[in-house]
């Protein structure tokens, strides 16, 4: 069935667009606003960041599209696609169920054999360090408005830590960053939008 001239079947719904500008807002006032990732501002300024909302209900669904936006990033050229954040609004809610399927994840890049091209890192809406607690503003470092899964390519990585990035010494600074924030802080950055509560 055909759509018609001028529709766009790859449009996000209502949704889903409310959704990516929820990610957008955090990537500007958190990611690139409170500098938590150096390298972040050039790739999301020139439109080279795919977002993708996942539509998956459980993990097996999760997995299926991660595999299949492993592969579109491996394919695509780093100059207009560099880095994707599949958004996962409807399920893995539960940290520790996220947490535990970031191995599934891991192992969907050995299985596409993409080890050492791409890989994922991680950010939740409950994130915790592990020799955190959980009221500690710090967490915040690795929070996003929903659970979301970021591919990465290694090539990206290795020119930021060439142009003399330590990925210890951001970790350090962000958590400072965090702390003299403070909690008031950090909600003041949603006040206009509801987030980060």
């Amino acid at each position: 069935m055909s759509a018609g001239p001028g529709v766009d079947l790859d449009a996000p719904s209502a949704e889903d667009q409310a959704i990516i500008d929820g990610t957008r807002l955090w990537i500007e006032r958190a990611v690139i606003g409170l500098n938590l990732c150096p390298f972040a501002r050039a790739p999301f300024q020139h439109g080279r960041v795919r977002l993708r909302v996942s539509q998956a209900r459980d993990a097996e669904g999760v997995l299926d599209d991660l595999c299949g936006e492993l592969q579109s990033l491996h394919a695509a050229d780093p100059l207009e696609c560099e880095t994707t954040l599949l958004i996962v609004p409807h399920t893995l809610a539960d940290f520790l169920d996220f947490n535990d399927f970031l191995d599934q994840a891991d192992a969907a890049i050995e299985v596409l054999k993409l080890e050492g091209e791409i890989q994922v890192a991680s950010f939740h809406p409950d994130f915790c360090f592990a020799d955190s607690a959980a009221d500690d503003v710090a967490n915040c470092t690795n929070r996003s408005p929903w659970p979301i899964l970021h591919l990465l390519r290694e090539s990206s990585i290795e020119r930021a830590v060439d142009a003399g990035a330590d990925t210890d010494d951001i970790y350090r600074r962000n958590v400072d960053t965090l702390h003299r924030l403070g909690w008031p802080g950090w909600k003041a950055l949603w006040q206009s939008q509801g987030k980060g509560e």
